[in-house]
């Protein structure tokens, strides 16, 4: 029998199926499903229909237990889902990708659990977001760092700090495209007010346009909010970049010299973002210090 059906051979076996939550989702208690039903049967051997092994473990532990039974009471297996698309057993060697993870998701949310469906969609949701936010970021890179996307990017899966290597050949390749101070600066800032836009809890690629705004001098920063050419687009990276944790080696002193009008436009763009904590980053940072 091939390793991928194995599992539907013990379903037909199966009398009762016991599922239960690993990470808290749906229901409290156990859920025991009588599969002596033929129907019954059918739609939870559908729902659990193997496609393939994948030849990788998942590292967290699963989110719904599914304890099978025979007709004589005996455990025939403990099969594990992980995030709505993989199945764990311990008769295989790595996880198996199911046919289509939704038939179980709704199958559990038809039996009273509805969690794993609920956080399947948003996930879903959270991923079309982030690829969004990552379009939106990758198209306000300056054109000058073009081929050097994929290592910036490649940030975010390893969970690394950009390099002192990379860094320098990206502040290289600024001042080669943008010998104007105030013109690199006004690049920098459109890209850091791009993508996600958050001051915590971003993606890790997005810390890199804020680490080359960090040995930006103050002066040339102010100049840049001063141009004619700055736009909500570059507050938005201003306040990103002034606002964050431990942006600038002298954070607390350049911002004190902000002027005021400048101060009061970055803290009047925090306000309207709508971002809870970039608003209250930015009311602790640029409302004027009382007399």
């Amino acid at each position: 029998m091939d390793r991928s059906t194995a599992l539907d051979g013990v379903l037909q076996q199966a009398h009762v199926v016991q599922v239960s939550s690993v990470s808290g989702f749906g229901a409290v208690g156990e859920i025991r499903v009588d599969l002596s039903d033929p129907a019954e049967s059918v739609q939870l051997r559908t729902a659990m229909a193997v496609e393939s092994l994948s030849g990788v473990r998942c590292v967290c532990l699963g989110d719904v237990r599914f304890e099978v039974f025979g007709q004589d009471g005996g455990r025939l297996a403990v099969v594990v889902l992980h995030h709505g698309a993989t199945l764990r057993w311990g008769q295989w060697g790595s996880d198996a990708v199911l046919a289509d993870g939704r038939l179980l998701l709704a199958w559990l949310d038809r039996r009273g659990m509805p969690g794993p469906m609920q956080q399947f969609k948003a996930d879903r949701q959270r991923a079309q977001e982030g690829a969004e936010e990552e379009r939106g970021w990758l198209a306000a890179m300056p054109a000058a760092l073009e081929g050097t996307a994929d290592r910036i990017l490649g940030l975010s899966r390893t969970g690394g700090r950009p390099s002192p290597e990379l860094l320098a050949e990206l502040t290289d390749r600024l001042h080669l495209t943008f010998p104007d101070p105030v013109e690199r600066v006004l690049a920098l800032l459109g890209w850091y007010g791009s993508g996600s836009g958050r001051c915590s809890g971003y993606p890790l690629h997005e810390s890199v346009p804020g680490e080359l705004l960090g040995r930006v001098p103050i002066a040339d920063l102010l100049a840049a909010l001063a141009d004619p050419r700055a736009e909500e687009r570059h507050d938005a990276g201003a306040v990103r970049h002034l606002v964050g944790w431990k942006t600038r080696p002298r954070q607390k002193r350049d911002i004190a010299s902000l002027p005021e009008p400048l101060r009061a436009r970055l803290l009047a763009h925090a306000r309207r973002s709508g971002d809870p904590d970039k608003q209250g980053r930015a009311e602790r940072w640029l409302t004027p210090p009382r007399a």
